[in-house]
């Protein structure tokens, strides 16, 4: 049975630990506020920019220039390059891993194909490092701070130019959207070649240029928004599922500590009943 000291060092543990766990639920919690703004932001442009996209690709449909355009071009899937995205931090529960499983089930699912991984965060780094997978690129440290354009704009321009100059045929993505603090949905979402969105509602806009010259120079931008918002909503939803699994820690240390704190009054009432009965025993021997 531990001794009262030792139960007291135990409490006195557990009781700092659910201190830093309160501590980081808390900045969680500020940072969320900050990422959850951003991602609400960036829905309505990337909504519009889709918007404007079909309206163009409807009006530029059937066309030379739509035929002959780079990201649109449709080849067999035998080179695949996936974009994963998880976190640089861990204590945020299962989010890394699942994106992990995910992947793993992708790359299962095409073993006809050569996979190569865009790896963008240290988890997945880490993980896929160790196994020796095919890695075409690796980002971390990009969640650290705030999310940058200027960084998903790199790494969605490396994936068009690999993907015109024929060295991978499809790119997909995989990582977590926000939709709650208490919901995070994994999504797997192909990026290229881009699929003219088709609209049952078309604004018949007035062009100064081409459709087709506007087509050309709207669907680079369209990618690179993708990229930045599947990285703006895997930084939300990793500071929700932080904040989740540190506020079960530190109720999970509060009711660890009820019951230490139980444990330890019983031993300390059965020591003093222990010593109760002695000093009785003795006086009656005395007597």
């Amino acid at each position: 049975m531990p001794s009262l000291i030792d139960l007291r060092r135990r409490i006195r543990a557990v009781r700092n630990m659910q201190q830093i766990t309160n501590a980081m639920k808390m900045i969680s919690a500020a940072r969320l506020r900050r990422a959850q703004d951003r991602v609400i932001a960036a829905r309505p442009y990337a909504h519009m920019l889709r918007r404007f996209l079909e309206n163009v690709a409807a009006a530029a449909a059937n066309t030379e220039e739509m035929a002959v355009n780079p990201l649109l071009a449709q080849r067999p899937e035998n080179r695949i390059e996936l974009l994963v995205i998880t976190a640089d931090r861990g204590l945020a529960g299962a989010f890394s891993s699942n994106v992990i499983k995910a992947a793993q089930k992708f790359i299962a699912e095409h073993r006809g194909a050569q996979v190569e991984l865009e790896l963008i965060g240290r988890k997945g780094r880490d993980f896929f490092r160790r196994r020796q997978a095919r890695i075409s690129g690796e980002h971390v440290g990009l969640f650290l701070r705030t999310v940058q354009y200027e960084q998903a704009l790199a790494i969605a321009r490396k994936a068009m130019q690999r993907f015109i100059d024929g060295e991978i045929d499809a790119v997909y993505v995989i990582g977590n959207e926000f939709k709650s603090i208490a919901t995070q949905v994994m999504s797997v979402n192909r990026l290229l070649p881009v699929e003219a969105p088709q609209s049952g509602e078309r604004i018949n806009y007035i062009y100064e240029q081409p459709p087709s010259e506007i087509l050309q120079e709207l669907l680079p931008r369209y990618v690179e928004m993708s990229v930045y918002r599947a990285m703006l909503e895997s930084a939300a939803a990793e500071h929700a599922a932080r904040m989740t699994a540190m506020d079960a820690a530190s109720s999970n240390a509060g009711e660890m500590i009820d019951t230490l704190t139980l444990h330890l009054n019983r031993v300390r009432q059965a020591s003093i009943t222990k010593e109760i009965i002695e000093i009785v025993s003795g006086a009656a021997a005395l007597g």
